[in-house]
């Protein structure tokens, strides 16, 4: 009787597959991950942001339901990607806060520690970098009401949400372990130890986290998919007491291996191999800018080409460029982590 191994396919093997043959469209998946059908939510960390616009020029349909308000026309354009994704909730790193936005939403979880008073201004711990911010607790309320009612709204017409996880590392409430997008006092609000505690996921936390996702989402749509990727930008900075190569290797390797478990579980989840593409040792030195953490523009596209291979009815109009006369390819990578990322506050 054969081996097992001689009935895989070249794919199966390194030599044959990417030691002399290496084509990161190989990666593609069989099965369309989208259709020209779907209606396309998103959410996860910066790198999440930046597939966002290659999905609205793809010729599918991208749900955005909190677009800014005219009143606010005047000001910049938002930090931290809260004008990116399909409601104004900026990066969610982690699937702990991902999960309890959406018990936020449907009225199972109100934080305790739900605003910040700083100066004259009511700041929103879940979003601390929002350029407007109420000026008295009514209209903080009214906005906040808002918020999670376009929330509501984008889940409830998506059949498709792509979540990208960035993070196991998070700073939460001690009162009721409500998770900040980032650490109190560094984008906003005050640091307190007496308030404030730092948790480290577990691949077991993840994995359940993720299972009740799917059970909340499935209350919208039965059929509803979860895509899963992982983000390839390594951690800023670290609060444990690892070398931060470490303690980045095991929150990427958590999430990956929690990714892997789903996908192989849930009939409704998948995982795409962004991180792959981009951190695996066949990927070319130029998919990092030279700090070797922000993702440079040749490298997400790179993604977004084997993404859209994955896909049915697919019209990207994708082409890899690796320099540009105003240097927009390293602007882009540059402000990806420091003007979308609350995570790069850390740093600071």
């Amino acid at each position: 009787m054969l081996h097992p191994y001689k009935s895989q396919p070249i794919d199966a093997f390194w030599g044959r597959s990417i030691s002399r043959n290496w084509d990161a469209i190989s990666l593609r998946r069989e099965s369309p991950i989208l259709t020209s059908q779907d209606r396309i939510v998103s959410l996860g960390s910066c790198f999440a942001a930046n597939l966002v616009p290659h999905l609205k020029k793809s010729g599918y349909t991208y749900i955005g339901e909190e677009p800014r308000h005219t009143a606010f026309d005047a000001l910049p354009p938002e930090n931290f990607s809260y004008e990116k994704f399909s409601a104004a909730y900026g990066n969610v790193y982690t699937p702990r806060q991902f999960l309890q936005l959406l018990d936020r939403v449907e009225g199972r979880f109100s934080p305790a520690e739900d605003r910040w008073f700083v100066g004259t201004e009511i700041v929103d711990p879940f979003r601390p970098g929002l350029r407007y911010r109420a000026r008295t607790v009514v209209e903080y309320e009214a906005l906040t009401q808002s918020h999670l009612m376009a929330v509501r709204r984008a889940f409830s017409k998506a059949t498709v949400v792509i979540f990208t996880l960035g993070l196991t590392e998070a700073w939460m409430s001690k009162q009721d372990g409500a998770v900040f997008p980032a650490c109190p006092g560094t984008v906003s609000g005050a640091f307190d130890d007496s308030k404030h505690i730092f948790h480290n996921f577990t691949v077991k936390e993840v994995v359940e986290d993720l299972g009740e996702i799917i059970g909340r989402l499935r209350a919208y749509r039965e059929d509803i998919r979860l895509l899963l990727t992982v983000s390839p930008v390594p951690l800023v900075a670290t609060a444990t007491k690892a070398h931060v190569l470490e303690a980045s290797t095991y929150s990427k390797s958590v999430l990956r291996a929690a990714c892997g478990e789903i996908a192989g579980t849930y009939a409704n989840a998948s995982y795409f191999p962004a991180y792959e593409i981009i951190t695996g040792p066949q990927a070319p030195d130029d998919y990092f800018e030279s700090d070797r953490r922000n993702v440079s523009q040749k490298g997400i596209e790179s993604v977004m080409q084997v993404f859209f291979a994955s896909c049915a009815d697919a019209t990207p109009a994708i082409a890899i460029s690796t320099s540009s006369v105003d240097g927009t390819p390293r602007e882009m990578a540059r402000r990806m982590v420091i003007a979308e990322c609350e995570e790069a506050a850390s740093e600071l």
